[in-house]
């Protein structure tokens, strides 16, 4: 998913779940921001204080994806939530929609509901959540369930395909097929390009038991919507039982399947100033507001705001370490970020059978 449903869609589903604008700002901008939080390592402020962050995500092109270890303290976690189902480590680790793993992640998050930062470790927790559904049938380790061959979809010919292919990798390599591309991206769905990230995606391909697998991301996008609204109404009342709680209204399930199913740019940005318009307008039933904007590097960020850092990554600047520092949004995501991992990678999934961290 991108940055229209982790960011647009997010904020809509948790004002409607009753948040208060501001909350579902917080709420929804540390989603998306685990997606931008790129760099990693101790923060060292000029007057010698220190602070430990971890990265959440990498580029795709990025070389750490070649690198397994990272990518188990990444992809999987946040990315890829492991359903640890079947036999074998790699069955384990591919990512199933609303799997039990995931809900049991959720409840974490929602039994840390009052704490400083719970806002924060909420949003983080929903993106490896919706991720569930637009992820599922790949994983964030090095594995054969990541191989697909003969994509098609429903809007682009195999020549567009093909030309498709070529922008993405062309900088490496004059012609590419998809077996190449799942030699080179051997993690998630770097193979399969795009396409589970489109709300209105239809497409298929062939996997590495040589079964065809048909996605039509729609319905499935709609169901994340769904649970995260039950997720942010458990969260606010602190019922982690939130799969039992009523789900959108059916008039706002229709209002969200139109948007997204027209709302088509290639474009992540510009679907959610597109969205962003919709929901001001008020065709999202019970919600006539503009989305905050999201600020994800430079001035007015979380980084600069909390550090006073505005370039994108360090650079050569000095942060200027203040107490107002401890109770920031920058710290207090990069601490949901760790705890995340922590309860993902060391309780949760090891009692599903699965050490990989």
């Amino acid at each position: 998913m991108n940055i229209d449903f982790h960011y647009g869609v997010i904020y809509v589903v948790a004002r409607l779940a009753g948040m208060v604008p501001a909350d579902a700002e917080t709420v929804a901008h540390a989603c998306q921001y685990v997606d931008d939080a790129t760099t990693d390592g101790v923060l060292v402020f000029r007057t010698g204080e220190t602070y430990e962050r971890f990265a959440s995500a990498h580029s795709m092109h990025d070389y750490q994806n070649a690198q397994n270890s990272l990518n188990r303290l990444v992809w999987a976690p946040f990315h890829f939530l492991p359903a640890g189902t079947g036999q074998t480590l790699e069955e384990r680790a591919v990512c199933r929609p609303d799997s039990e793993v995931a809900r049991s992640v959720v409840r974490h998050a929602i039994r840390a509901a009052g704490a400083a930062n719970s806002l924060h470790r909420l949003g983080v927790t929903l993106h490896a959540y919706v991720d569930t559904w637009a992820h599922q049938g790949f994983s964030g380790i090095k594995s054969d369930f990541n191989r697909v061959r003969d994509i098609e979809s429903a809007d682009m010919t195999s020549a567009q395909w093909g030309e498709r292919i070529k922008q993405f990798a062309g900088h490496l390599f004059a012609e590419v097929e998809t077996d190449l591309l799942s030699e080179i991206f051997p993690l998630g769905h770097g193979a399969a390009l795009h396409y589970p990230d489109l709300p209105w995606g239809e497409w298929s391909y062939t996997n590495t038991q040589g079964v065809r697998v048909h996605r039509r991301n729609l319905p499935e996008f709609l169901a994340a919507a769904d649970m995260a609204y039950r997720v942010v109404r458990g969260f606010l009342s602190k019922q982690e039982q939130f799969e039992s709680l009523p789900g959108l209204p059916d008039e706002t399930k229709r209002a969200l399947e139109l948007l997204l199913l027209t709302n088509r740019s290639g474009d992540p940005d510009l679907r959610l100033e597109t969205f962003n318009g919709s929901v001001a307008s008020g065709q999202i039933p019970g919600l006539r507001e503009l989305i905050p904007q999201y600020i994800a590097k430079g001035d007015g960020s979380w980084k600069h705001r909390g550090t006073g850092l505005s370039t994108v990554d360090d650079g050569d600047e000095e942060p200027v370490y203040s107490p107002e520092f401890e109770s920031s949004d920058y710290r207090y995501f990069h601490d949901a970020v760790k705890e995340h991992r922590f309860v993902v990678t060391q309780d949760i999934l090891p009692q599903a059978g699965l050490r990989i961290a």
